[in-house]
């Protein structure tokens, strides 16, 4: 499960490095190309992310 999360966090920031800025459909895209799947990863908590990530922080906490 830790390198699950560990996978998680790290392909969110380095979406967030990417596409901080850019509008939340093109930042949702790339969540769901490049996250790999979690438990409780819904298209809920990958639109807070994208949100998140389009005005520019990095919710990866890394």
């Amino acid at each position: 499960m830790h390198d699950t999360d560990e996978a998680l966090f790290r392909a969110v920031h380095g979406i967030a490095g990417r596409l901080a800025g850019q509008p939340v459909p093109v930042v949702m895209d790339a969540l769901l190309r490049h996250l790999p799947k979690a438990p409780g990863l819904d298209m809920a908590e990958l639109r807070r992310i994208a949100e998140e990530i389009s005005v520019g922080r990095d919710p990866s906490g890394l």
